[in-house]
């Protein structure tokens, strides 16, 4: 194989005009649609998830005096992310589908005009 030329075609379609197609365009209609529902999703499913570590922390005296006040906090911290953890996919659906009313008319025109060629 011929490193040098692989190379020289990787640099040239790097600085190569970028494709503005229709179904580039529909792709990022799609992410655009997705995206607040994704990264609310990963944020708030971490967060919760660190509570839930927190509060095991403190129940199985990681963290804390090892009094019961403390393991009831940690069970009492511990529920919280979980219950968080629980919601988080109901919570993504609603906002995945609220993202896509949003952008449904604009994905269906530009899908349209795709499909008619």
């Amino acid at each position: 194989m011929n490193t040098d030329k692989i190379y020289a075609e990787q640099l040239a379609n790097e600085y190569a005009p970028k494709d503005t197609s229709k179904v580039v365009a529909l792709k990022k209609l799609d992410a655009r649609a997705k995206l607040p529902a994704n990264i609310f999703t990963y944020t708030f499913g971490i967060i919760m998830a660190l509570i839930a570590g927190t509060g095991m922390c403190f129940s199985m005296n990681v963290i804390g005096d090892g009094s019961t006040v403390s393991f009831v906090i940690g069970v009492i911290i511990g529920l919280v992310g979980l219950v968080g953890m629980g919601v988080n996919y109901p919570i993504y659906k609603k906002m995945l589908n609220n993202g896509k009313q949003k952008y449904a008319f604009e994905i269906m025109e530009l899908a349209k005009e795709i499909s008619n060629y």
